[in-house]
């Protein structure tokens, strides 16, 4: 079972994370538009930031708003309903960190499920490996999501299907790619960079990664119809699409297609 963090107080936070970005107590106040001193109060216990302050120091250290108050609350993805840690917080389009989801689930402003029944399917298989079986995950899930504000206020947070259309023309574009041994795509989940950034051997024999750890991205991985020691992974964006073979664990990975988008 995940801990509770202990909670801290802010002013040991801001002194940590200013000490182990290498900044002074100037560097900080005019990175964040305030005086020393007001750095120095926040430190001592004086004072605590106040809402501008605490959004300048979350971009600035890339951590959420409730770390820098010394994590009072419990954070939980309202989509999916997973502990969130700094690291899987999902962003607004204006790169600051939304506290209410996970990476998964919300990038850079966009909901990436809206069909209930979806999200479920891509949580089992994960769930299943935690030691639930397939009908306890499924029954546990159709419980708890009604019960997140994101399902809750569906309608009014809906883009009126504007992202599931990306999602299908993406996929027809994949499809259309026939490329040889790949089954034709049916479903393309949300996927962080970090966890699908293979590195690639050039004929040049340079090793380059496409992806931005950072980033979230559409995807999927399917059974190699040639090759059964091998899959197909895809990941795709507005921007391009990429498809690549890999082993075990993405072993010895090998790039088949980068196209850039037209759109």
């Amino acid at each position: 079972m995940r801990q509770r963090p202990v909670a801290v107080d802010t002013k040991d936070v801001l002194r940590e994370l200013r000490v182990k970005s290498g900044l002074s107590q100037d560097e900080l106040a005019e990175k964040v538009f305030v005086t020393r001193q007001a750095v120095s109060r926040w430190e001592n216990g004086e004072t605590v930031p106040n809402t501008e302050a605490l959004k300048l120091l979350s971009k600035l250290f890339d951590v959420s708003i409730n770390t820098l108050l010394g994590s009072p609350r419990r954070l939980v993805c309202q989509c999916c309903g997973m502990p969130l840690e700094d690291a899987m917080i999902g962003r607004d389009k204006d790169g600051a960190l939304n506290e209410d989801y996970c990476k998964w689930c919300y990038a850079d402003g966009t909901y990436t499920y809206g069909d209930m029944d979806e999200l479920i399917d891509v949580c089992i298989p994960h769930m299943v490996k935690e030691g639930f079986t397939e009908e306890q995950a499924r029954s546990y899930m159709k419980q708890m999501l009604p019960n997140l504000d994101y399902w809750k206020r569906h309608d009014e947070l809906s883009d009126n299907g504007e992202f599931e259309a990306f999602k299908k023309k993406l996929i027809e574009e994949i499809n259309a790619l026939g490329i040889k041994g790949m089954p034709r795509v049916e479903s393309l989940n949300a996927l962080v960079g970090s966890y699908i950034n293979l590195e690639y051997t050039l004929e040049s024999g340079m090793r380059v990664k496409f992806l931005n750890d950072g980033t979230t991205y559409l995807g999927n991985q399917l059974e190699n119809e040639l090759d059964g020691n091998r899959c197909f992974g895809i990941a795709a964006n507005a921007d391009f699409i990429l498809v690549c073979t890999y082993g075990r664990d993405g072993a010895e990975p090998e790039l088949v297609a980068y196209k850039k988008r037209q759109y």
